[in-house]
């Protein structure tokens, strides 16, 4: 037994097809079939039921798939444990983000990141945050990009940048002709939210509730875009990160808050214990000063 054919196993379970886990293992349909008919001698069970028009695992295929897919993943760790020896600024660097955040923090500072750490090879997942914290503490992902404050003692905290919300709602909308609002505006206003398990969501839902606004139970979004649409279509309104406002014109009036201006921040956090901890700091200070310059010479004025 060898971890090339345990790759083989996981990648037939992965994509029930001989052929196509072939080709993403790089190897012919044949080679594949015949490591897994040897891998079963081996070990003297059925681990794929094959039919005609599908591959199915057997009850054990499906425990061995488990265990094999634990044993690929300590291998990977060990080789990643190797290459932080050797040069903790160079290797793999997995960064996990939450997606009301990855696709509009992202473009903003890969270049930062390659600029100031050249060796560094960023694998990058986009998860919520309670799968981006569970990942980062049982060692996953070297460090995280999300919501803060976060209530996870063994993950040190370093908060990056202060976003603002904007009110967000439709050209037809009657407040949509106004130059600022208030929180008092939101008062009675049928609010869009993201659903459950984002942070974003949960910050928008304590502002709201804080100012009388109604939640619109009838609607949750999966995205921030999705939101858009909807907000567009003026089915509601909707609390926009300021990064998320990615145009000046359109459907959709983004208008700031006067006064106390709700915001939330965004941080990168890590394990305390982790051997990459000088890295993990320098890492913090360059994507703080990016984000400065980018909160400082893009802010998101009011879009006429």
């Amino acid at each position: 037994m060898n971890l090339r054919d345990l790759r083989y196993l996981v990648a037939v379970a992965e994509h029930k097809h001989f052929g196509r886990a072939a080709e993403a293992c790089f190897v012919s349909q044949p080679t594949l079939s015949t490591q897994i008919k040897k891998l079963e001698e081996e070990l003297g069970v059925t681990l794929i039921e094959r039919t005609n028009r599908q591959v199915m695992l057997t009850p054990v295929g499906e425990r061995i798939v488990a265990q094999a897919q634990r044993v690929l993943r300590e291998v990977s760790q060990m080789v990643h444990i190797a290459e932080e020896h050797k040069d903790p600024y160079g290797g793999e660097f997995r960064l996990g983000i939450i997606p009301t955040v990855a696709p509009y923090l992202l473009p903003k500072i890969l270049g930062p990141i390659k600029k100031a750490f050249p060796k560094l090879r960023i694998q990058l997942t986009e998860a919520q945050t309670h799968v981006l914290t569970r990942m980062a503490r049982e060692g996953d992902l070297d460090a995280i990009v999300l919501a803060l404050p976060l209530e996870e003692d063994s993950l040190k905290q370093v908060k990056l940048y202060t976003e603002p919300f904007y009110f967000a709602a439709s050209r037809s909308h009657p407040k949509a002709g106004q130059k600022t609002v208030s929180l008092d505006d939101l008062d009675h206003e049928e609010v869009l939210l993201l659903e459950d398990g984002h942070c974003l969501r949960d910050q928008a839902l304590e502002i709201c509730h804080t100012h009388n606004a109604v939640e619109n139970t009838n609607f949750r979004a999966t995205s921030i875009e999705t939101l858009r649409q909807m907000v567009a279509a003026n089915v509601g309104i909707t609390l926009m990160p300021e990064l998320a406002i990615t145009s000046r014109s359109g459907p959709v009036r983004y208008l700031p808050f006067k006064g106390d201006n709700p915001h939330r921040d965004i941080g990168l956090c890590w394990r305390a214990s982790s051997p990459r901890a000088e890295l993990l700091g320098e890492l913090a200070e360059v994507l703080k000063k990016a984000m400065k310059q980018v909160m400082a010479g893009g802010k998101a004025k009011e879009v006429a």
